[in-house]
């Protein structure tokens, strides 16, 4: 079975590629032999950007990567298969999503470092997200101090670097899955690990930015509690 290459795990910052049309479903999707749009997966939404071949061109409106081969919802025509294509992602709303995961790693990592706690789940959307903590109670100052943490590592432009390890080498190292429920497929037998050096490295196949300093400013708008020994952070970047 074919494969399509993911360029965005070892190329975030690529914005426009050539690939070929591998398969065509009947939901409007084309699948490619090669892609640099982010797939919905991991609490980072999907890119968005566009298609053209001869004349034709057409808007992605979705994006799936659950299986082997990644798929790429249009509006309008569809290329057939072996046709060439040229996919252009919408830069700006990438590299928001870069920033606000990028945030939400350094965020895993100072509350991991200060108070041990461990991440229930999360969701983001461009420039702004939540994030749940197995905190009970929640520490009194917690948003005024962890704010200030984060914008210091902001500050502090630390560099990140994406590397990769065999499953069994990447499992057996607790300090790469920081969630508490480990959520990466069995069928994965590569981990892509993402290093934010000298503060947090974690197992995780999203797209960031290369250096801290990008991220802009960090700041917490609303705590919520979500049940015994759960607290939801709601945080938004600024420029």
């Amino acid at each position: 079975m074919s494969e399509t290459d993911r360029i965005y795990l070892r190329d975030a910052e690529r914005r426009e590629f050539t690939a070929t049309v591998v398969e065509v479903n009947k939901d409007g999707g084309i699948g490619l032999d090669a892609t640099c749009f982010y797939p919905t997966g991991g609490g980072q939404p999907h890119d968005t950007g566009t298609f053209t071949w001869g004349s034709e061109n057409a808007a992605v409106t979705a994006v799936s990567g659950k299986g082997p081969i990644v798929f790429h919802t249009l509006e309008g025509t569809l290329p057939a298969v072996g046709t060439e294509v040229t996919g252009t992602v919408d830069w700006d709303r990438r590299h928001q999503l870069m920033r606000t995961h990028t945030v939400l790693h350094i965020l895993c990592g100072v509350i991991w470092n200060e108070w041990k706690t461990p991440v229930t789940g999360g969701n983001m959307e461009p420039l702004s997200a939540r994030m749940d903590f197995e905190f009970d109670p929640l520490p009194e100052g917690f948003a005024a101090r962890v704010t200030d943490l984060v914008n210091a590592e902001i500050a502090a432009d630390r560099p990140i670097e994406i590397s990769f390890l065999p499953r069994h080498t990447a499992l057996a190292d607790d300090d790469l899955i920081r969630t508490k429920v480990n959520l990466i497929p069995e069928s994965v037998s590569e981990i892509r690990v993402v290093d934010i050096v000298g503060l947090d490295k974690q197992a995780d196949g999203g797209t960031h930015v290369a250096r801290t300093g990008e991220v802009g400013r960090f700041e917490v708008i609303k705590t919520e509690s979500k049940g015994k020994g759960n607290t939801r952070l709601r945080i938004q970047l600024h420029d």
